[in-house]
């Protein structure tokens, strides 16, 4: 058994405890290609299953209800996952598994049928449960105990979650253009082989048995390499984080609209010639740009004793998420607040949604053209107006191919009289993408206070032996805010504007509640 003198060495094996080890930099290139397949699947998943040629016909509001529950599976799966690495597998072994679950489901997604969606999705849900905490864990297992340069560390690892993050959409915009969804989930399942490869490679530098053994049996501190959070009881501390996840949760909810509702915006109401894939890209690249100058303000305070607390850096992540939302807010009040005039038809893109036929419904449109249109489908049981996206193509403008399925569902006659009506309901105003870079700067900062805070934070906080079940708590709190994701059906049910302003008052909430709760959690976890 090693010493405690030999575990503090082992876990940060430079001599110098003010430089990062080796193993860092192993961990970031596996969880950077992890990060790469995973959100490669992110970006598409929902465009996917609405895609009319390669994907299935949904309907936004079905899309974004499966993308909501597999989000929150594939978060919640950690749990266990740390749980099972802690007591069984052990952290190394278990990130290799989920590795080897992760290259099944994505290569899954390349066949097209509705029973590879969902095995390919319960094959995701199984290897982030083994992957995500455990190779989190593994990060902070390098630091000894006590050591400042965790919350940096944490910082530089996320960026590795982002330069996979921003590479995905990238790379499958181009693909999917090129070659189809099919092939662009395939190079996703290629990204994940990386990965593994990587973690097996330099799997002596990631992780040392002897430091594992020692954390797991509980091994006692010397005074020396005793800190004050030492003292405080294993439940006041897990009751603290316990605190801390359940205020993130909405923080969840509103980052990862990304993926659906986001999208959506991009795709539909964003100013560019691309689709709302390339919109995913936003946010890693911020992240990316950012996290080195935060890490040297962070540097900077903490040498002048001046850094924040790991838990007021998340209080201002909750203000800054916020914000974000209230800029988008701003700019669906200006689309919304656009002219519509019959000679942007030409070039304009139309989708007939929930939001439009109440409207359509005040405009005098009869009841029985609405009701038409919100549930008439073709031989292929696909909607032939509601929730499509007319947009030109080869087949013509979106004009065309809306007044062209229209007549398909309604007289000649009422398609005639009611068009001009129906056409100025489902317009898709655009405005600058400005907007949407703006708010993902804003928000991705505010990821950067809360995301890698809270990772670091668990790993801090967490009694030894329960350090992977309670790196699983953070991931279970991220899943229940992905479920709540679910709140995007009303997309097309609310106004834009509405659905922003909502989530951002949320966040605001949540932001001075933690506010609220600093004092007691520094006695919960002090020094932190």
């Amino acid at each position: 058994m090693a010493t405690q003198t030999d575990v503090a060495t082992a876990i940060h094996p430079s001599t110098d405890l003010g430089k990062h080890p080796k193993g860092l930099y192993a961990l970031f290139a596996t969880e950077m290609w992890e990060r790469f397949s995973f959100y490669s699947m992110l970006a598409l998943f929902t465009l996917y299953m609405q895609d009319g040629t390669d994907g299935f016909s949904w309907t936004p509001a079905q899309a974004t209800s499966l993308y909501a529950n597999y989000l929150m599976f594939v978060y919640a799966s950690p749990l266990i996952g740390g749980i099972i690495a802690d007591r069984k597998l052990g952290y190394r072994r278990a990130v290799m598994l989920g590795g080897l679950f992760f290259i099944a489901g994505h290569a899954l997604l390349a066949v097209k049928a509705l029973w590879a969606v969902y095995a390919a999705l319960t094959c995701l849900v199984l290897g982030n449960g083994f992957f995500k905490p455990n190779v989190s864990t593994m990060v902070g297992n390098l630091y000894p105990e006590g050591s400042h340069l965790k919350d940096r560390a944490y910082n530089i690892f996320y960026m590795g979650i982002n330069v996979g993050a921003f590479l995905a959409p990238i790379v499958m915009e181009i693909v999917k253009s090129r070659f189809g969804f099919h092939p662009a989930f395939t190079v996703a399942a290629f990204g994940m082989v990386i990965s593994v490869a990587i973690l097996w490679r330099f799997r002596n530098i990631v992780e040392n048995p002897e430091v594992v053994a020692a954390k797991k049996a509980g091994t006692k501190l010397t005074a020396e390499q005793r800190t004050a959070i030492d003292d405080v009881p294993d439940w006041m501390r897990i009751g603290a984080l316990i605190v801390i996840y359940l205020i993130v949760i909405v923080f969840w909810m509103a980052f990862h609209q990304n993926g659906s509702t986001f999208t959506y915006w991009a795709d539909d109401n964003t100013e560019w010639n691309v689709s709302g894939v390339i919109s995913n890209a936003i946010n890693p690249f911020w992240i990316i740009f950012l996290t080195f100058p935060l890490i040297g303000f962070w540097a900077y305070l903490d040498k002048r004793g001046k850094e924040p607390s790991t838990p007021m850096k998340m209080v201002i992540g909750m203000f800054l998420t916020a914000l974000a939302l209230f800029i988008l807010f701003f700019a669906a009040r200006l689309g919304e607040g656009q002219e519509v005039r019959p000679e942007m038809f030409a070039s304009g893109s139309f989708r007939v949604t929930d939001r439009a036929l109440d409207s359509l419904k005040a405009d005098g449109v009869p009841q029985d053209v609405l009701d038409k249109l919100a549930v008439t489908k073709d031989a292929e049981n696909k909607f032939i107006v509601k929730d499509r996206k007319f947009t030109a193509d080869d087949k013509g403008s979106g004009e065309q191919q809306l007044t062209a399925a229209l007549q398909k569902v309604v007289s000649p006659e009422q398609a005639a009289q009611h068009r001009t009506t129906i056409m100025n309901r489902a317009y898709l105003f655009q405005v600058s993408p400005f907007w949407l870079i703006l708010a993902y700067a804003v928000i991705s900062l505010g990821e950067l206070m809360l995301s890698p805070m809270g990772l670091s934070l668990a790993n801090k906080v967490s009694p030894l032996r329960f350090r992977g079940m309670m790196m699983g708590g953070w991931f279970v709190a991220t899943a229940i805010g992905n479920k709540l994701t679910a709140i995007g059906v009303y997309w097309t049910i609310w106004k834009q504007s509405n659905f922003f302003l909502i989530l951002g008052a949320l966040a605001l909430i949540m932001g001075i509640v933690l506010f609220m709760l600093l004092k007691p959690l520094k006695k919960a976890m002090p020094g932190i």
